[in-house]
């Protein structure tokens, strides 16, 4: 989930313990805690405020293709109207992954992951397609994910 609220910028110990918890998401609160000169019990309580502020999340991330997930795509939306009710309801939607709001070509871009084609089509025309303000879509399927990587810390 992603937080609308503006942040304080984050300090140096907060940062550090985020990149290391992007390298390995099940890192002990204790090894962190040597790392950036805390107690365990002192990790615990940022990594608990960093969550539940959105700042971050904590996760475990799947290839999609070994869960029976054999289609993925990003789907370009246009929108008659407010694209942010329209980007409201495309994120309700559990196959979607992913939903941004743009300015350009498309209003709207969202991530699909689907078990098959067959799966993909019933979602455009049968869950996409019918929500109030969808002029059209558009469907990039991906052949082949060459790079997908949650660890670029916190520049």
């Amino acid at each position: 989930m992603v937080s609308s609220k503006k942040q304080s910028p984050l300090d140096a110990v907060s940062k550090t313990i985020i990149e290391l918890l992007q390298d390995d998401g099940r890192r002990s609160y204790s090894d962190i805690g040597r790392v950036v000169g805390l107690s365990e019990a002192a990790v615990r309580q940022r990594v608990q405020r960093l969550t539940e502020s959105g700042v971050m999340q904590i996760v475990a991330v799947t290839d999609p293709m070994q869960l029976g997930f054999h289609r993925q795509a990003m789907i370009g939306i246009r929108v008659s109207g407010d694209a942010r009710r329209v980007a409201e309801a495309v994120a309700e939607i559990e196959a979607i992954d992913y939903v941004v709001i743009t300015v350009g070509a498309f209003d709207v871009l969202a991530e699909v992951v689907c078990e098959d084609d067959e799966d993909l089509l019933s979602l455009i025309n049968d869950v996409i397609r019918p929500i109030d303000g969808v002029l059209s879509t558009e469907t990039f399927i991906y052949a082949k994910l060459q790079k997908q990587l949650y660890n670029w810390g916190t520049r």
